[in-house]
């Protein structure tokens, strides 16, 4: 296969994805309704439907504009050989391998970085703002940038410069050297994520004893979870919307509440929340899902090594010289469309993960108030209650809160 047609490939991948994108979000809009459904009748009143139906149609015009500006972005700089401007620029500072695929891959994700913070402003402090639900001052968003790009320089830095460096040190056997190392160290941030990273962006407070922390206690207790770590979180620094989630395993495994989610429920609801979380682990999800991943990523490296060095990869983006970096992103694009593929895949175990842990719930006689907990939460959060069924299929990570209060009614203790 020649470059100039390797080039024509990746031009159709990349604007068939961006029609892809345009198509599913054109369906998914097509659900909003003036009218309130009878389906979302209890969960929302007419007030707060008319808000949510306003919010997702602001949402879907933000996103179309900020999707056509990041597409015509991509589209110039590959009919314009702007990836091959910036390969020049690279080698012309260092003749090392490892530099240049640092500085190519930094001032690409730096620029694009750049150019989006504008779209972020306004989805922050324009869109969230409008609906209620932005907190963030103008300090915190600031020094959030500043600690990602540090976070992204280290961390993203680091683990090029080792992947440059064994591919030229290991030859053949490259991809299972990184493989090796990326799951290591993907056990080791699930393990100690709320200890090293969440810090660096938000505050943890030991849950205090009192009728909360008794609460989710006795349920631990009754379903054999050893739980000696619940913390409530300072998500209201940022936003109004609430969360709970699970983090790390054995001795590291904690229980982390949004003090948002915290303020809005009564302890029940909040057990009913938790309940669903332990689910999550005693349903052995979490090691499922890293386990896919880990099969996901040798796949991706054991491909990667055949083709990253091929000189058709690099000419195909209109650079003279074969380089790492460029064949790792031509590589990226190509495998984009498997990427998507696997992606649909994966939010398909994680919408079943997601029915197994409210059934967890439920078997716990918890169910009920589950139920009026999700509610309270899409109603609160805005949610679309009635998205396209295709859109689900594609994008969705959690079933639609309709189809899992029906799980959840016909489900037996």
């Amino acid at each position: 296969m020649t470059s100039q047609v390797l080039y024509y490939i990746i031009l159709a991948i990349v604007v068939a994805g961006f029609l892809f994108g345009i198509v599913l979000d054109f369906l998914n809009s097509r659900t909003l309704n003036s009218r309130m459904p009878d389906a979302v009748k209890g969960i929302y009143d007419e007030e707060k439907y008319r808000k949510q139906q306003d919010y997702q149609r602001v949402n879907y015009r933000f996103e179309l504009i900020s999707g056509a500006f990041s597409f015509i972005l991509i589209l110039a700089m590959l009919c314009f050989r702007g990836f091959a401007v910036l390969d020049q620029f690279v080698r012309a500072i260092s003749d090392s391998a490892i530099w240049q695929t640092i500085l190519f891959f930094g001032i690409l994700g730096l620029a694009a970085d750049l150019l989006a913070t504008p779209f972020d402003l306004y989805q922050t402090f324009g869109i969230e703002q409008k609906f209620g639900f932005n907190t963030t001052t103008a300090y915190t968003y600031v020094f959030d940038k500043i600690k990602g790009w540090l976070l992204a320089g280290i961390l993203g830095g680091g683990i090029l410069a080792m992947i440059v460096w064994l591919y030229y040190r290991t030859g053949d056997w490259f991809w299972v050297y990184v493989w090796g190392i990326i799951t290591v160290f993907t056990v080791f941030i699930n393990y100690f994520y709320t200890v090293l990273l969440l810090p660096l962006f938000n505050k943890l407070t030991p849950l205090e004893p009192g009728s909360l922390y008794s609460d989710i206690d006795q349920f631990a207790k009754k379903t054999g979870f050893s739980l000696k770590s619940i913390y409530t979180m300072d998500g209201s620094k940022r936003s109004t919307k609430g969360n709970a989630y699970f983090s790390g395993f054995g001795k590291q495994k904690k229980v982390v509440l949004f003090d948002t989610l915290v303020a809005d429920h009564p302890n029940n609801e909040l057990v009913a929340i938790l309940a669903h979380e332990i689910g999550h682990y005693k349903k052995n999800h979490i090691f499922k899902g890293l386990a896919l991943s880990f099969v996901q990523t040798g796949a991706l490296l054991y491909i990667l090594s055949l083709l990253v060095g091929s000189p058709v990869l690099s000419a195909s983006l209109g650079s003279s010289f074969p380089g790492f970096h460029m064949g790792l992103l031509a590589f990226g694009i190509l495998y984009s469309p498997v990427s998507e593929f696997l992606g649909i895949g994966m939010n398909a175990i994680s919408r079943r993960h997601e029915y197994q842990a409210d059934a967890f719930a439920a078997a716990n006689h918890c169910g009920e108030d589950l139920q009026q907990a999700l509610k309270k939460l899409s109603s609160k959060n805005l949610v679309n209650l009635l998205p396209h069924p295709f859109y689900v299929f594609v994008n969705y990570s959690h079933p639609p809160l309709l189809e899992r209060l029906k799980a959840l009614q016909k489900f037996k203790p």
